[in-house]
Formats: structure tokens, C-alpha cells, sequence
């Protein structure tokens, strides 16, 4: 197998520049220690992409969760209003 089709490349919006640039640097290591180090290298670009993926779905929930929160606000305002204005409705009936 050749170094060539080894080389990694990963997406630069889920990866920090500094691991690309050590994956890069790993990947011009002599043969023997690139074996050593190669299996290593994967796992900590794979656990990066992972974080990465995990930060996304984090702040998509987050994000949701604020609008959400806008939502039942402006719902319970709204009931608020409505009940005050049954209310006042029932007391001048009476």
C-alpha cells in the first residue's frame, strides 16, 4: 500500500487546521513509524469529526429549544390575555 492512498483527507469545516496540519505531518513519517502511528491518527480525525457532528446536532437542539421557548412565551401570554378578558367579561355580567 502506498503513502498515497493512505493520506487522509478531512473535511476542513470538521476538523481544527492543527490536526490537519499533524495528519499531515504523520503522513510524511518514514514507513515505519507511520504504521505505528497511522491506526492512532485515524481515531483522533474520526473522535474529532464525531465532536464536531455531536457541537452541530447540540446547537440545532439548542436553537430549537430557544424558538420553542418563544413559542409557549407567546402562547402563554396569549392565554393570559384571553383569561383576563373571560374574566372581565364574567365580573361586568354579574
Amino acid at each position: 500500500m502506498s503513502k498515497q492512498a493512505r493520506v487522509i483527507k478531512p473535511k476542513t469545516n470538521e476538523v481544527p487546521r492543527e490536526i490537519i496540519d499533524l495528519a499531515a505531518a504523520v503522513h510524511n513519517l518514514p514507513e515505519e513509524h507511520l504504521t505505528k502511528i497511522e491506526p492512532t491518527m485515524t481515531k483522533v480525525l474520526e473522535s474529532t469529526k464525531r465532536r464536531h457532528r455531536i457541537l452541530l446536532l447540540v446547537q440545532d437542539a439548542l436553537s430549537q429549544l430557544r424558538l420553542d421557548m418563544k413559542y409557549l412565551a407567546f402562547d402563554l401570554e396569549a392565554t393570559r390575555r384571553e383569561r383576563d378578558e373571560y374574566r372581565r367579561k364574567l365580573e361586568g355580567s354579574t
